[in-house]
């Protein structure tokens, strides 16, 4: 599939696993892009590789930061595609979930959405021009013990997803998400020190717990997520929107 060199995405989360994936695949399909994410050494890395042009540092949860710096995207070249991609993970037994790690995963996870399409959206609408994916996960189509404040906000996430793409319907701006399952990346390798800590469990044996989720019986490859990104925003999924798409092997 192929992007006009004339569309310009945008990528949050950016610099490292399911983010960077989808920006090298957006480059690769002849779109200009722009990372964005909180570490501007990492993301000028990702455009010293070929991953994408233009690198931008801004905290997700930050609503300021994020429309400065969208703003300062908009003026090299108006936005086509975002990808709100940026997330993080925390996991406890709900009764040790306090409110304020509740307040961290809605921050980045679904504020961090909402924040992006705050700042994207009215040109879109004006130029009747778009395509908005976020990056939610199978936690937002199901539940996971130990991680209620996570699948809390990637259910937000979809049903953000799901309520906007009606407001912007007649707009030509399509509104989805994708939902992968456990995904080779290094936020998933918390998941594994995790077990492996409280288990006693080899690396192996952690990963494999993981991968039994998913029928195929394995994990994830960003570079599959990043191929659903790239159909969603090509001109001939312009019927598609208001869906969550996982990418999970069957999981759900």
């Amino acid at each position: 599939m192929s992007l006009s060199r004339s569309s310009h995405a945008l990528v949050t989360g950016g610099g490292r696993g399911i983010g960077r994936a989808i920006a090298a695949s957006l480059v690769k399909a002849g779109a200009t892009v722009t990372i964005m994410g909180r570490n501007l050494k990492v993301l000028d890395e990702v455009v010293a590789a070929g991953d994408a042009h233009h690198a931008l540092s801004a905290d997700v949860s930050d609503q300021a930061a994020m429309q400065a710096a969208i703003a300062e995207a908009a003026k090299r070249q108006p936005i086509d595609i975002l990808v709100a991609n940026a997330g993080a993970a925390e996991s406890a037994p709900f009764l040790k979930s306090d409110a304020a790690l509740f307040q961290r995963m809605m921050d980045v996870n679904f504020m961090g959405v909402v924040h992006a399409v705050h700042a994207v959206l009215p040109d879109m609408v004006a130029r009747k021009q778009g395509r908005i994916i976020a990056v939610a996960s199978t936690a937002g189509l199901k539940g996971y013990g130990y991680v209620s404040a996570y699948v809390a906000a990637k259910h937000a996430v979809v049903g953000l997803v799901r309520s906007l793409a009606l407001e912007v319907a007649t707009k030509n701006v399509t509104v989805n998400a994708v939902c992968p399952g456990f995904t080779e990346t290094d936020l998933l390798e918390g998941s594994i020190d995790n077990i492996m800590s409280k288990t006693g469990r080899t690396r192996e044996q952690a990963i494999a717990e993981l991968a039994k989720h998913n029928p195929q019986g394995r994990l994830v490859k960003p570079e599959e997520v990043a191929d659903a990104v790239l159909w969603l925003a090509g001109a001939g999924a312009g019927s598609i929107t208001g869906q969550s798409i996982a990418v999970a092997g069957g999981e759900v």
